[in-house]
């Protein structure tokens, strides 16, 4: 694969094994510009984390080439490439200060004491820290030692700042508080970063893309708003956000559009996504959000089902019901809490319908 001008990450054609057998990330081909927020979204065990680790020399390339602004990187020992780094356990230097931690990779690089001091206390006032200079970690919150981490990556003014689930140890609050903050201050300072998580909502709401990982691939690489609205394949689909999947056979396809004939025997339309012919099994896919209980806006055209009422649960802002729908009983639907809005009985029968271009038809 060439390189593209604008690449200032890149990964080509890389694979990683530990035992010379089984490839645990298979031929990796990834690339993103300066100043990109990336993440790398995955189950446990998908070949996230050591991709990451790769990119950071922590963990060498059994194949391919890791390119930094053009370069490769892969004989180049982790202190000579120029990259921060977040982790999850802070891994700050309990016996220093909280300068004296910072100090330390300004210290590395040989900078003076002058220089020192000056890059330390903009890089505490960065993440609202000023006045801790003094402390040690052990003097401080979770939250707190975590924008300290954060600080220490910043202190040296990499271009590049790989964070490997450095909110996960955090309570919810807290860590939402800290996704807005790292984004703002990633966008501000112009830096890129490649951030690794588990969690699909600090996923879609920090990046500018996902790459979601699966079995040692990226299963699809996208901006949040396409991952979640067009999902390429089934496990995207199920990975990210809420979803409801009816399984059946495509009867037929015409266009941009499909015939699903359900397991249960009703039929429906969806997107024909990566199904291609008649008779093909499929997963559709729908999401909570858009099934419509109020049919008559569906037009005439539309598929309806019909679907028993199992549970309504009140979440505040939005109200979430169960249903059972062409036989299986744990489709899901959220509507608005607005003052127009039914609340639906359990025991009731409705029925409920979508259009066509919110419902996809992926691999089976």
């Amino acid at each position: 694969m060439a390189q593209s001008d604008d690449a200032f990450v890149e990964f080509d054609h890389v694979q990683k094994s530990y035992d010379g057998e089984n490839l645990v990330v298979k031929d990796l081909n990834l690339s993103m510009p300066k100043g990109e927020f990336l993440t790398m979204l995955g189950p446990s065990g998908s070949g996230k984390t050591t991709c990451l680790m790769m990119l950071a020399g922590f963990e060498t390339a059994t194949y391919g080439d890791i390119r930094l602004d053009g370069k490769p990187i892969n004989d180049i020992p982790p202190h000579k490439r120029g990259i921060g780094m977040v982790f999850q356990n802070y891994a700050l230097f309990p016996h220093m200060t909280v300068a004296e931690n910072l100090a330390f990779p300004l210290q590395v690089r040989k900078m003076s004491k002058d220089v020192q001091k000056q890059k330390v206390m903009r890089a505490l006032d960065m993440v609202q820290m000023g006045s801790f200079a003094g402390r040690r970690p052990t003097q401080l919150s979770g939250g707190q030692q975590q924008r300290i981490a954060l600080a220490r990556a910043l202190v040296f003014e990499p271009e590049l700042v790989l964070m490997d689930e450095p909110l996960g140890a955090l309570d919810k609050q807290l860590r939402e508080t800290l996704q807005f903050e790292i984004t703002n201050l990633a966008h501000q300072l112009g830096i890129t970063v490649v951030y690794v998580t588990h969690d699909q909502t600090e996923a879609l709401t920090m990046s500018d893309r996902v790459a979601v990982f699966e079995n040692g691939r990226i299963q699809q690489l996208a901006a949040p708003a396409t991952l979640y609205e067009e999902p390429q394949n089934s496990f995207v689909a199920q990975f990210i956000g809420e979803n409801n999947t009816l399984e059946g056979v495509v009867a037929e396809i015409k266009g941009d559009t499909c015939v699903v004939k359900l397991d249960s025997g009703e039929v429906i339309d969806a997107v024909p996504v990566n199904v291609s012919k008649v008779g093909e099994r499929t997963k559709v896919s729908i999401r909570p959000e858009r099934v419509e209980v109020d049919t008559a806006k569906l037009g005439p055209n539309a598929h309806t089902l019909k679907a028993e009422v199992l549970e309504f649960i009140y979440m505040g802002d939005i109200f979430r019901t169960r249903l059972k729908v062409a036989g299986i009983d744990n489709f899901v639907i959220k509507t608005r809490n607005s003052p127009d809005q039914t609340k639906l009985t359990p025991g009731t029968t409705i029925d409920i319908g979508w259009l066509p271009r919110d419902c996809r038809a992926l691999d089976a």
